[in-house]
């Protein structure tokens, strides 16, 4: 999938950055990363961007370098229905789903076949799928599919009233 947008999970993120923080800071820092990722629009969220790179690029290298590799699939969800933003900046969904595979699959130490691996996985997403949440914004999906562009959360309308369908995302 060459043309599929990334997005890299802020929880992580900013577990990887904070880790490369002294104790005295984290707060502070976390507030900060915060207030990036929260930005209602993807122009503020530059500006935080650049305000956390100027208070901790000095003396953190590594901190400010963690975070600005991976700058632009950070931000990448703003280019999405504002209603999907607080599915798409986490993988916590995805890895809490799999979290009873993987607990499961380690106690059975591979005591499995093809076949019993893969009925047991559908059981267990089966059973999960009762936990799970609604996406927020579901009726927006075939816009994303057809390739509509979203600007900061919202459907980008063009200067004669027509939608713009570009490329899917």
């Amino acid at each position: 999938y060459p043309d599929t947008r990334h997005q890299r999970c802020w929880f992580h993120k900013m577990g990887n950055v904070l880790d490369k923080l002294p104790k005295s800071l984290l707060s502070k820092a976390k507030q900060q990363l915060q207030a990036i990722w929260m930005a209602p629009t993807r122009e503020q969220a530059y500006k935080e961007f650049d305000r956390f790179i100027r208070n901790y690029q000095a003396r953190y290298p590594k901190a400010t370098g963690c975070l600005q590799k991976d700058k632009e699939d950070l931000l990448a969800f703003y280019d999405f229905p504002a209603e999907h933003w607080v599915h798409l900046r986490t993988t916590n969904p995805i890895e809490s789903t799999f979290a009873s595979v993987r607990h499961r699959t380690y106690k059975s130490k591979g005591a499995f076949s093809r076949t019993t691996i893969l009925t047991m996985v559908f059981k267990l997403c089966d059973n999960a799928k009762t936990h799970w949440r609604k996406l927020r914004g579901f009726t927006k999906l075939a816009e994303v599919v057809r390739g509509v562009k979203f600007v900061n959360g919202i459907r980008e309308i063009k200067q004669n009233g027509s939608v713009d369908e570009g490329k899917a995302a």
